[in-house]
């Protein structure tokens, strides 16, 4: 329904708020994002979905060739973006709070959606997020992410089956 909400209104203003999406493996937490992408699609809205471990892998090599900046400014421009898997990746303190926390600070400020998927509730990844790769915990600096996650999306479960294994079932 929040999805359907969503594009409905997209199609005379988008909405500053998307949705953070949760709940365990193969319930179809991607596939909706892909959906609503190809839904606003028909509305000439573009959208840009980001796989978070490979987000963090790239944003990590464009330091070498000095593009980060560009990088980041692309995806805080995009007309709705879409970070797919959010808490599946290992980052630094750093990406999380100059790269991740530039990007949705801008995002809440000009009033632009995001969408997340993530296997962690929001309250789940506040946790995930505090914890730094050496060892520390970062209870403000995670909290401050997550205030702006809060912001630009509205938080869903996702439970049932998982689809994956149904269909390796039905094979």
């Amino acid at each position: 329904r929040e999805s359907i909400k969503f594009i409905e209104e997209a199609k005379f203003n988008v909405p500053a708020k998307g949705i953070y999406f949760y709940g365990p493996f193969g319930v179809g937490k991607t596939y909706f994002l892909g959906a609503i992408a190809n839904a606003l699609k028909k509305y000439h809205i573009s959208s840009m979905i980001i796989y978070m471990p490979e987000f963090v892998r790239e944003i990590r090599d464009s330091i070498k060739d000095d593009s980060i900046n560009d990088k980041i400014n692309y995806f805080k421009n995009a007309d709705v973006l879409m970070f797919d898997d959010i808490g599946a990746e290992t980052q630094s303190a750093w990406f999380r709070d100059e790269v991740l926390g530039s990007i949705l600070q801008y995002r809440m400020m000009e009033r632009l959606p995001v969408f997340f998927t993530s296997n962690y509730s929001l309250d789940q990844l506040e946790v995930q997020l505090s914890e730094t790769t050496r060892g520390g915990i970062e209870e403000v600096k995670a909290g401050r992410i997550m205030e702006r996650i809060r912001q630009v999306s509205k938080e869903i479960p996702l439970f049932g089956d998982n689809y994956r294994n149904v269909d390796s079932k039905n094979t």
